[in-house]
């Protein structure tokens, strides 16, 4: 069986530089229930609480800039509720 990697490293373009990873970030507010391990954890601070409750009452984490998110994947990996995760920005589709 042939490995593929998950998360694969872009090949350099022809002036040696490689393409920036971009990413973006889905909330599934009715999922969170407020913990603040992606907030707190987040590499680039793309995440923050938002001012507004869920069904559960919590204040789920809003994105504040989209185009910081490097698509690391480590939001999803912290949420104990899987109620966050990442996509790259050529498959979201809003």
């Amino acid at each position: 069986m042939q490995k593929t990697k998950k998360y694969p490293i872009s090949q350099p373009d022809e002036s040696g530089r490689r393409k920036k990873r971009t990413g973006q970030v889905v909330v599934i507010e009715d999922r969170c229930k407020g913990c603040g391990f992606c907030i707190a954890n987040c590499p680039r601070q793309v995440l923050r609480v938002s001012s507004t409750f869920n069904k559960k009452g919590y204040h789920p984490p809003e994105v504040i800039d989209t185009s910081r998110c490097v698509n690391c994947h480590f939001c999803e990996i912290l949420c104990p509720e899987f109620a966050i995760y990442s996509m790259e920005d050529e498959d979201y589709v809003e």
